[in-house]
């Protein structure tokens, strides 16, 4: 009898475990990576990375956070309806000079998994970033630039 049951529940939790959502079967990030490319220091820069729900019920993101003090994360807090898309902003501070790669993590409401999102650049001194061309200081061209460069994600440089 005691081996009836343990097979059941061994049986049990097993189907509950496999049977478990991942973040692929209920959102899906229109890029999981941002380059923000060359950026004046101490002139902050946000990444906006848009997530649909791919899923057939509403999706809560639970949190956006930084793994470090230097990016700031915030996300759409209501939930997301079926088929619509929602968002997850990275704006990280450029205090100092150099190439930077910064990850976030996401969490969804229920789900156990939580999904990696990353944001890279560079960060350049005044000087440097003065010897720029004036092209790619054109607020326009970077703004068009950056789209293609990434798929259409949207940046924001303060």
């Amino acid at each position: 009898m005691k081996k009836i049951l343990f097979t059941v529940l061994a049986f049990t939790i097993t189907t509950i475990a496999v049977a478990q959502k991942k973040v692929a079967d209920v959102a899906q990030f229109k890029s999981e990576t941002i380059d923000l490319g060359k950026i004046k220091v101490s002139n902050p820069a946000t990444a906006v990375f848009q997530v649909q729900n791919i899923s057939k019920e509403p999706l809560i993101i639970e949190t956006a956070n930084p793994t470090c003090g230097c990016t700031i994360g915030d996300y759409t807090k209501s939930p997301i309806a079926p088929g619509k898309k929602g968002e997850v902003k990275a704006t990280y501070n450029a205090a100092s000079v150099g190439a930077f790669t910064k990850t976030m993590t996401v969490k969804f409401a229920g789900i156990d998994e939580v999904k990696s999102i990353t944001i890279k650049g560079e960060v350049l001194n005044e000087e440097d970033y003065a010897k720029l061309k004036p092209a790619v200081l054109n607020t326009a061209s970077v703004k068009e630039a950056k789209a293609e460069a990434t798929n259409g994600q949207k940046i924001k440089k303060n």
